[in-house]
């Protein structure tokens, strides 16, 4: 079966493949694209998707993937992959939220504490806010983030 997709990279294009190899600069997911694309280029060693596929030890259409998103998105995103756009979960806090937390925690202890953890803000807000829940893990990094 003929390629529908065929990978050809430029000069420079395999410069930065190599320098971010040799380099091991960003993730091991791009490391590890950008040495696929190395080993699929046409003009280069034009290896098979299965031996490819072989040699790092993934599946065939991971390698057919990366040739796909190399020729549909350009150079700079096949080895990047996709950028997430939405997070996973959504964001429990917003601004609001966060000025409560840190106006409780700013506050006296409440009676009978002598220092606050960060389990009362935890509480104090789920008092004031209509959220089921709110972990002090998150008080936590809130504070964190605006410290």
């Amino acid at each position: 079966m003929q390629k529908k997709y065929i990978v050809r990279l430029t000069l420079e294009e395999r410069d930065h493949l190599h320098e971010t190899i040799r380099k091991l600069k960003g993730g091991s997911q791009k490391v590890r694209r950008a040495q696929i694309l190395l080993k699929v280029d046409a003009d280069g060693p034009c290896r098979r998707d299965r031996q490819t596929a072989e040699a790092f030890c993934c599946r065939t259409k991971t390698v057919e993937n990366i040739r796909l998103q190399f020729v549909l998105n350009g150079f700079q995103r096949a080895p990047d992959g996709k950028k997430r756009e939405h997070p996973p979960t959504p964001k429990l806090s917003d601004g609001e939220w966060e000025a409560k937390i840190i106006t409780v925690r700013l506050g006296a202890p409440p009676p009978g504490y002598a220092n606050r953890t960060l389990r009362l803000p935890a509480r104090k807000v789920v008092e004031l806010e209509p959220v089921p829940s709110v972990s002090y893990e998150t008080v936590r990094q809130t504070l964190k983030k605006t410290a």
